[in-house]
This record gives C-alpha cells, sequence and structure tokens, in this order.
C-alpha cells in the first residue's frame, strides 16, 4: 500500500495525513488546570505563528506509573472537567488517553481524539470500545510490536468502525531499560493507509531507569524530531512543560515549552524540504 492511499484523519478543525503537519503536545499529567490553559495558549500561538495544526494533550490517569505512589493525576471526572476548559478557553481540540473499555465512550463525551497507551495496543475490547465511540483513535505502538504487526490494530479499529486511525512510534525496546527508535517503522505504518505520528518524548525514555521512576535523554529529542520529520511524518507528539524538572510525571523527557518554538521552525522547515 503506497502513502498514496493514506486516509485522511480528521480531528475537530485539523486533518492529519493531507500532507500538513499536526503537533499533539501539551503536560504529560494534568497537574492543574492553569498549567494547562498556559501550555495550551502558549503552544497555540506558537503554532500558529508556524502554520501547524495544534491537538492539546495532557492525561487525566497516568495508570502505568513505575511506583504505586507516583502521581497519578486528578482522575477521569475532575481530569474531563480540565479538558473541557482547555477546549473551550484555549480554543483547541483535546486529546487524551484511556485505560480500560468503560473510560472510552466517557472520555468521547469531551475529547476529539482518543489515545490508546503502547502498552495496551493489542487490548481488543480497549480498541473496540474506541472505535465504537465515533471518534478518530490514535494508538501509540508498543515498545514490543513491530510495525508489520500494527496492521491487526489497524483492522481491529476499522471493523470496529473507528471514524480515522492514527499510529504513533514510540520507540522500542532494546534491553533493559532502554529504547531505541528504528526510523523505517515510520513508512511500514504508513503503508497500511494511516497517517503516523512520531512521539518524541516518549522515545527518549528509559523505562524504570531511575529506580522508581522511568529516567530520561531529553537532550536527544530535538535530534529525533529532525530526523522523523526528513523520513516522513504526519504529526508530531510532544509532551512539555514550563519547568520540566518540576513536572510530576515523566519530567525527564517533557521538553521546556520556551524551547518549543525553535525546534518547531526547524522542523516545518525539514517538512518543506521533504515534500510534506
Amino acid at each position: 500500500m503506497s502513502e498514496q492511499t493514506i486516509i485522511p484523519v480528521h480531528v475537530a478543525n485539523c486533518t492529519i495525513g493531507a500532507g500538513g503537519l499536526t503537533l499533539i503536545a501539551g503536560p504529560c499529567v494534568i497537574e492543574s488546570e492553569p498549567l494547562c490553559l498556559q501550555v495550551a495558549r502558549e503552544v497555540k500561538a506558537i503554532c500558529k505563528r508556524l502554520g501547524i495544526a495544534y491537538i492539546f494533550k495532557a492525561s487525566f490517569d497516568k495508570a502505568n506509573r513505575t511506583s504505586l505512589h507516583s502521581f497519578r493525576g486528578p482522575g477521569i471526572e475532575e481530569g474531563l472537567r480540565v479538558l473541557a476548559t482547555v477546549k473551550q478557553e484555549a480554543g483547541v481540540p483535546v486529546t487524551t488517553d484511556i485505560h480500560e473499555p468503560w473510560q472510552a465512550e466517557r472520555a468521547a463525551e469531551v475529547v476529539d481524539l482518543l489515545q490508546v497507551p503502547a502498552f495496551l495496543c493489542r487490548q481488543t475490547d480497549l480498541l473496540v470500545a474506541a472505535a465504537r465511540t465515533g471518534k478518530p483513535v490514535n494508538v501509540k505502538k508498543g515498545q514490543f510490536m513491530a510495525p508489520w504487526d500494527m496492521r491487526h490494530v489497524v483492522e481491529k479499529l476499522r471493523e470496529s468502525g473507528a471514524a480515522g486511525v492514527m499510529l504513533t512510534e514510540r520507540g522500542v525496546s532494546f534491553g533493559y531499560n532502554t529504547l531505541v527508535v528504528d526510523f523505517t517503522s515510520l513508512p511500514q505504518m504508513r503503508a497500511l493507509g494511516v497517517p503516523v505520528v512520531f512521539d518524541a518524548t516518549h522515545s527518549v525514555q528509559l523505562p524504570g531507569g531511575a529506580g522508581s521512576r522511568s529516567g530520561g535523554r531529553r537532550e536527544f529529542i530535538p535530534h529525533l524530531v529532525r530526523a522523523a520529520v526528513a523520513v516522513g511524518i504526519d504529526a508530531l507528539f510532544m509532551e512539555v512543560h514550563p519547568e520540566p524538572d518540576k513536572g510530576l510525571s515523566d519530567p525527564a523527557t517533557m521538553f521546556p515549552l520556551g524551547e518549543l518554538e525553535g525546534l518547531l521552525e526547524q522542523a516545518v522547515a525539514i517538512h518543506q524540504v521533504a515534500g510534506g
């Protein structure tokens, strides 16, 4: 299947997979309403200046934290309230991840795009529940999955009536506590006829590599962004924070909000050269 057969995904006022570049970004977890609004408004302004479509992302629950005592988020009710506020007051589409089938319908009442975490990408009941909401679905490729095996995920979603399907590359396990990115996975997943997203922040994660939490190599994020855009992607996923080291989840891999515009300027320039 060639890239010309990609079926674009419509997320509110964004069309992903039609040649443009979209940014999905926000703090890893919903820490507070003011923080989410700050990030959404600042990133929206940056994207407007650069001609990039923007979708805000933050999690209401991080169900896969390394430690039982790590901050998980405000929970689904408060989390969705915050996302609804961001959607209305910042004027941007929003997305969040779901972990159990029952959460799909509830989240779909607020969000414009449902996200399925990498660890759960093979969970049929979760995929079917997400598809049946009538919302588009973005699935992160598991760290244990080959890109060609994601065709089964696409089939599950399409046969269950998903409004649109996107796949995200976020690195593959390379020994203990280490991830590596195989950039050939990007065209291989696009060949399934779906838009492809590159998760630049989780791809530098060191899962469980900091004892009771995951570590990461934030300094490599710009390198991976430039490489992925050069290879060819439809959207870029980044977790950003005004003060990453103070973040309550994934502080080692969130990208500084103040450095985002400069990196995106490079990404746009490469995207244009690459024929995006």
